[in-house]
């Protein structure tokens, strides 16, 4: 029996005790999986590490347990403390790090805020023509319902205000309403708009669109510079558009080959349909294009999933857009625009055909498009007072 007399030190205090523990140890598991698990989605939708998040969810079972079953409690104490000071050092490290990241990134997504560009607004950004327009509808005609990319918006807005009856509402509903690129022409494709103000559409929407018996027309209103853009501070200034296939081919890695500094070239693309995108595609020719860097983003709704990044303005990265959404809309002091084949990407050099990537802004429509006034706006957009609008807004017209 002298055996069994020598009982484990965490096990002293009588039965009442060991329970005592045992309860508060499952109500420490319970309650630090509820707290870690709080502690790890916010972590998560902040951008911190998943080894961080993760590290989150043994701060508080990590002190507690010890302090229940452990009688030296000031090792724990100091070993809990200097664990702890590690993971809010390292938490404050990733914040500052995602900060900074966030500070140096530029959206090229449709960002546009469209509440700066309404029509029928006194402080609205769209421009106005000096003389009273030649067409006005009224409230007694079918109006076209009109649609557009992130960048034509200002123009279609315009559009709007100088030719339709007060007020017209942005509504999803309604004649005047706002999608990005994929869904616009979506929507018109399944003819739930009459005209999509943008870039041309990629294949898959063209295919979209055949399988929903809609075939698009195209007019050109006007045109735009395709441009590629780097850090302020990347010396290089000009590529050609060999540089540039090979560099969205994979076949040019690091802006040394280019002249410049011993960097890894990140390029960033942007997401599949989107007008800037299928432009891409289109530039590539028959180069292929190589996939573009990603970020690994933990969604707890739907795992762990890929998407394109955004263009962080380090010197190492180069991304794409239209000069018009650049330098008229998203105008960030930190990026400039680069001149391809030594012409730089210039109003002027758009109209003079210098500049070698231009891409023509449309207006698309359907066949078999039954309101008459759908081609009546389509003049009046072609006409002087239409071309005013575009070429006041920032874009080059078309030569009637």
């Amino acid at each position: 029996m002298a055996k069994f007399e020598k009982i484990p030190k965490f096990l002293k205090g009588g039965p009442i005790v060991v329970i005592g523990k045992i309860v508060l140890t499952a109500a420490v598991l319970y309650g630090g999986f509820f707290l870690g698990f709080l502690s790890f989605i916010f972590m998560s939708a902040e951008g911190v590490h998943p080894v961080i998040a993760y590290g989150s969810m043994l701060l508080f079972p990590a002190l507690a347990l010890p302090l229940i079953w452990v009688k030296r409690r000031m090792r724990v104490l100091l070993g809990w403390s200097i664990f702890g000071a590690v993971f809010v050092l390292a938490l404050g490290i990733n914040l500052g790090v995602n900060a900074y990241n966030e500070s140096i990134t530029v959206d090229t997504s449709p960002n546009i805020n469209v509440y700066e560009y309404l029509p029928f607004d006194e402080n609205s950004k769209i421009v106005t023509l000096e003389n009273e327009a030649s067409l006005r509808f009224t409230e007694a005609d079918v109006l076209p319902v009109l649609d557009g990319a992130a960048a034509v918006f200002p123009v279609y807005s315009a559009f709007v205000n100088t030719v339709y009856p007060a007020p017209q509402k942005l509504d999803s509903e309604g004649v005047f309403q706002y999608n990005n690129t994929p869904q616009g022409y979506q929507r018109l494709a399944r003819k739930v708009t009459d005209i999509f103000f943008g870039a041309y559409p990629s294949e898959e929407q063209i295919a979209y669109a055949k399988e929903n018996n809609t075939t698009f027309v195209f007019t050109p209103i006007g045109a735009d510079a395709f441009v590629f853009f780097v850090h302020k501070d990347n010396p290089i200034d000009n590529l050609t558009t060999e540089q540039i296939r090979k560099i969205y081919s994979g076949e040019i890695t690091n802006w040394k080959e280019l002249g410049g500094k011993n960097e890894r070239i990140a390029a960033f693309q942007r997401n599949e349909g989107s007008g800037s995108q299928s432009m891409l595609v289109r530039f590539m020719a028959d180069t292929p294009l190589m996939d573009p860097p990603t970020e690994l983003v933990n969604d707890l709704m739907s795992g762990i999933v890929e998407r394109v990044s955004k263009y962080r303005s380090t010197t190492a990265a180069i991304g794409f857009s239209y000069r018009y959404y650049m330098e008229g809309i998203i105008k960030n002091p930190d990026i400039k625009l680069l001149s391809i084949d030594g012409v730089a990407p210039t109003l002027e050099n758009i109209k003079s055909g210098a500049y070698p990537i231009t891409g023509p802004l449309y207006a698309v429509t359907y066949e078999g498009e039954t309101n008459p006034n759908v081609q009546i706006l389509l003049d009046w957009i072609l006409s002087p007072e239409g071309q005013e609008i575009i070429e006041k807004t920032g874009y080059a017209g078309v030569e009637s």
